[in-house]
Formats: structure tokens, sequence, C-alpha cells
């Protein structure tokens, strides 16, 4: 008897995207050929060298951009929109000023659908789910902070909290940690280990920290110079729950090498024909 397949939860069918009709006619494209199958509760990350169209993919996961050829679909959907199901942060965490730690994470649950029309009747119960949320990532007691009172590891919790508090099916990071302090970064590492852990939501990261993916993901994947594909697919197969120590092991060191090695010639090809252009031009 066959067994039937669970359908992937992250769809992309050879995506392509240009960002404009004359870019589109030249044939000029930020990402080419895009195919990514990703199971229900996965954790991926996202690597590659400085413009190769890692923000242009989250923008097509997330539905900001339509892509100019090839279907997307996302738990089960075709992709026609900004999708209400996945939460965002980025490596600024934007924190609105004049609003408090608790009051800037329930902000999207003031101004989007089904929330939005229920903030007001319902706020106790939000506030209560936000500061339930801020306390399992050590911002007990910071609540009522604002964010120029907290220092800019403590601002990144918070932005990851916001991200979390719809309790989305997918969380999209775009470099998270690229400003912190190593040991500040490692440990935020953890705090979304664990989340991810506990609510087993999928998770995209895009991020130039090779350590940071292996530890964090269950599949890596490298891109290309633009115009991005992905060129490497690398499953990390090590145990569950990863522990920092793990970091410092020959196992887990081999596969950081592994990749570097993989981003290392991607750069070397890009730079050879510039290489040679630059020969050819009259002394």
């Amino acid at each position: 008897m066959a067994v039937e397949q669970t359908p992937p939860f992250v769809d992309f069918q050879d995506v392509w995207l240009a960002y404009n009709e004359e870019l589109l006619r030249a044939n000029h494209f930020a990402v080419e050929a895009i195919d990514l199958r990703v199971a229900r509760g996965e954790f991926i990350a996202i690597v590659g060298p400085s413009g190769c169209g890692k923000s242009t993919f989250m923008k097509l996961a997330t539905g900001l951009k339509m892509p100019s050829m090839g279907k997307i679909r996302i738990d089960g959907q075709p992709v026609t929109g900004p999708l209400k199901i996945s939460g965002m942060a980025f490596q600024a965490p934007s924190l609105l000023p004049w609003r408090t730690t608790v009051d800037n994470v329930l902000l999207p649950l003031e101004i989007v659908e089904p929330y939005r029309s229920t903030f007001k009747a319902r706020r106790k119960e939000y506030e209560q789910r936000a500061r339930r949320l801020l306390q399992k990532v050590g911002l007990g007691g910071y609540e009522d902070k604002f964010p120029w009172q907290l220092s800019g590891g403590m601002q990144q919790r918070a932005s990851i909290c916001r991200a979390l508090i719809h309790e989305p099916k997918m969380l999209l990071l775009d470099e998270p940690f690229g400003a912190l302090d190593a040991f500040t970064r490692e440990e935020l590492w953890c705090i979304l280990r664990d989340l991810w852990a506990e609510q087993q939501f999928n998770v995209i990261l895009v991020t130039h920290d090779l350590r940071e993916s292996v530890f964090l993901a269950d599949t890596v994947y490298v891109m290309s110079k633009s115009p991005g594909r992905f060129v490497v697919k690398r499953e990390i197969d090590l145990p569950r729950p990863r522990e920092l120590e793990l970091t410092y092991t020959k196992e887990f060191t081999d596969i950081v090498l592994e990749l570097r090695g993989h981003i290392g010639a991607i750069r070397s090809h890009a730079a050879a024909p510039a290489t040679a252009a630059a020969a050819t031009l009259p002394q």
C-alpha cells in the first residue's frame, strides 16, 4: 500500500523574480530557479555571500513580493499577498520609543486582523500572553520599561516576542543577531532554540554566521551570487537538543568549514570574471 506523503509547509516551485518589468524583459533576475520543499515545523537557515538574494527570498516567502515566474504555496495555500500566519524580526529591533516593552510586543495584535477588532475587549488576555512570552525570554521585570532602558540584546528579545505574539505558524528572521556581541548572540541562539522546540513553528533564518546556522537549523541552504539560487543543501544531523558546548566539537566545526568552503568557492568564481575583465582594460 502506498504511503501518503505529508505536503510541505513551504513549497517553492521554479520561482524567479525580477524587480520590475524592464528588468524582466532584460532577463535580469534577483533570484532564479528556486525549488524548495520545507516540512512542517522544520527550521532552515539560508547563507551565502552578500547580495545573493537572501532578503529577496524572505520577501517572496512572506508574500511581500510576488514571483515573476513559478508558484509558491505556504501551509497548503497559494501565496497571493502578505501572509498573516508569519512573524518577522530583523537586525534592528525597531521598537517604538514611546511604548513600553509590553506595549511594543502587543503592537501586531492592535493592527492585524482578526485580533484588531477584539483588541480592546481582550486586551487583558493579550497582555497576559505578552508578559508570559517576555518572561520566557528572560525579560521578566522589564515588561514596563521603555526601549531606551534596555540593552541591545534585550531589545532584540522583545522584537522576537513581538514577532511571535500572534502565534504565527512561521517565523522569518533576517540577520536578527548580527549587531550583537558574541556572548549575547549565543544566549539568544539558546532562547530561539527553546522557543522553537516548545512551539514547533517553522523558521526561516537568513544569516551570515555559519556557526549560528549550523547550531540552530535542521537544514542549511547556500545561495549563489546574484541572481540567487540554491546551490547546496546541507542537512544538519547533529542531535537535539543542542548545547553551546557542541559548537567546539570537531563534528560541528567540520560542517561549518564545509559550508565556508562552498561560499568561498562561490565568491572566487564571482571574482574571476571581474579580474579577467580588469586585465583586458587598456593601460
